[in-house]
């Protein structure tokens, strides 16, 4: 990785909003494809725990599904951990899997912040701390983002 990719990207609220349509895709995949990893997995564990499904041997009614499905998971797995790859290229953390939330690293008078983002949303419009998260997120219409400084962190 070279010394520009290593740089820690800070984003205004504009330049975080620039980014939202690919962000907005990727992050509309990864919701998908956890709902779905989550629904399997409760499949799973439904399965392992009927009569008959605890071999895993040929004579099992359950063993090839089992085997099939935990193969997919683990597929789908990886790819889950490429579309989180794809956001952390773009400078962009991966906080809430499940409801699609996404922070952009951003300052608030010189201070590290997140400017927070959930799909479904128009644009970026809340921030919070970094030891804060999603519950804890406040309006940008009540507070200024501090541009001055955005380029001067590095990670």
């Amino acid at each position: 990785m070279n010394a520009e990719a290593q740089r820690k990207l800070i984003f205004t609220p504009d330049e975080a909003n620039l980014r939202l349509p690919l962000v907005r895709a990727i992050v509309k995949d990864i919701v998908a494809l956890y709902e779905s990893l989550h629904d399997r997995q409760e499949r799973i564990a439904e399965i392992k725990h009927l009569p008959g499904s605890t071999t895993r041997d040929e004579d099992s009614v359950y063993s090839e599904e089992l085997l099939q499905a935990e193969i997919d998971i683990e597929n789908d797995k990886e790819q889950l951990k490429a579309y989180e790859d794809e956001l952390s290229e773009l400078g962009v953390e991966l906080e809430d899997p499940a409801q699609g939330v996404v922070n952009f690293p951003a300052l608030r008078e010189g201070k590290e912040i997140y400017l927070c983002w959930k799909l479904g949303e128009e644009e970026v419009g809340y921030w919070h701390s970094f030891d804060e998260g999603f519950s804890e997120r406040r309006s940008l219409l009540e507070e200024s983002i501090d541009n001055d400084d955005r380029n001067d962190m590095l990670m």
